[in-house]
């Protein structure tokens, strides 16, 4: 993938704003859903956006539940298994009146109740072998980008998928003899999607909140070490699943999870950075933008990046609706290339901005982030040429 080779570039992290009547995807006519990615495209365009995608409107705005009808040996259950993972987080222990008060007012996240209703979906019992089956609906995800991207390559273009330790909360394994029987199986059905993204031409992008996110439901009890042992066959297999995909075509998304609220018990980058850094991908990215992870900028002091990967910190963030100046983004870019280099850093989102922040909201963060790469830039490159 490319490199800010003469300027910052700018990405973010998949989700956009969901026009009316695609949250589903359901009866949702081709031609209607051809229409919306090419105006999604255009519109990042429009905002400076350099790396795009088709903003997951042909995933429903999901980044986990588009996968149900892709997958086979799972039948659904309604056992309430993933919205009781939620609560048992103890960050919703600690501030359990400000959490039932998100989830009445519907402001946990943009549109939290469209997420409730999703959630319920996610919860499946895997009964026989898991085989991939969502070729149609992968290839009009690929067929509806192309179409869109005009003169764009396809090499400044990606699409989201999810790593195998994010599609394994609320999925119980009742065919399998163990979990990493069950963990493997589940990447060798992804594998089918990675690899058809990469054949297409475009860069894999591969999420995997759940990863950082289950520490305060399921790792403390483990201890961190246990859970760094957990995290370490989860990333396995994703690698795994990757090993047919060169890695100048990936890059990972790491987040926490990325509803609005205190985040208190999130677990440290710096318990985390390794694990990221062991993912075969060229890029990453991850929060660096919000106010309870944009200290861990120091980190990459003290942790050398290897010299073909690329970092993508998030500079702007979907937990708050104020928009960033575009000169904080500037110096949040700057602690970074001061630290990697200029050359490996592309300017990002902190998470996906579709479901978290309202449309003129989002579409405002992204316009305030090419505008801050474009300020950054000026310094950066004024440097050399200086000296």
């Amino acid at each position: 993938m490319r490199a800010s080779t003469d300027r910052i570039l700018t990405t973010h992290v998949g989700a956009l704003p969901m026009p009316p009547g695609l949250r589903s995807k359901q009866g949702v006519e081709e031609a209607r859903l051809q229409r919306e990615v090419a105006e999604v495209v255009r519109m990042q365009g429009e905002a400076g956006i350099d790396i795009i995608n088709e903003g997951e409107l042909t995933k429903g705005g999901n980044w986990v539940s588009f996968i149900n009808e892709r997958l086979s040996g799972f039948v659904p259950v309604d056992n309430g298994a993933t919205s009781a993972l939620l609560m048992q987080s103890e960050d919703w222990k600690q501030f359990k009146d400000f959490y039932q008060a998100a989830l009445a007012g519907g402001t946990l996240f943009e549109s939290t109740r469209s997420v409730a209703e999703q959630i319920r979906e996610l919860d499946w019992s895997c009964t026989s072998a898991i085989t991939y089956v969502g070729q149609k609906s992968l290839q009009q995800e690929i067929e509806s980008l192309r179409a869109a991207l005009g003169s764009t390559p396809t090499a400044d273009a990606f699409l989201t998928s999810t790593a195998p330790a994010s599609l394994e909360p609320g999925r119980d394994n009742k065919f399998y003899k163990d979990t990493e029987d069950f963990l493997f199986a589940l990447a060798d059905a992804m594998a089918v999607e990675y690899e058809a993204i990469a054949k297409a031409g475009f860069i894999v992008q591969v999420d995997d909140a759940w990863l950082a996110a289950l520490w305060d439901r399921i790792g403390i009890p483990m201890g961190l070490e246990g859970y760094r042992r957990y995290c370490r066959l989860r990333i396995d297999a994703l690698n795994h699943a990757l090993r047919n995909v060169a890695q100048s075509q990936v890059r990972y998304h790491l987040c926490w999870g990325s509803w609005h609220g205190p985040h208190t018990c999130d677990i440290g980058m710096k318990d985390m950075i390794d694990l990221m850094l062991s993912v075969n991908a060229q890029a990453y990215l991850f929060e660096a933008a919000n106010a309870r992870h944009e200290h861990e900028f120091t980190l990459w002091e003290q942790v050398k990046l290897p010299e073909d990967k690329i970092l993508i910190p998030g500079v702007v963030s979907h937990a708050t609706t104020v928009v960033e100046h575009p000169e904080l983004v500037s110096m949040r870019i700057q602690r970074f290339t001061n630290l990697v280099g200029r050359e490996r850093v592309i300017a990002g989102t902190d998470c996906g901005v579709g479901l978290r922040c309202h449309p003129q909201v989002a579409w405002a963060k992204l316009k305030a982030l090419s505008e801050g790469a474009a300020l950054a830039s000026s310094v950066l490159w004024s440097r050399k040429s200086a000296a």
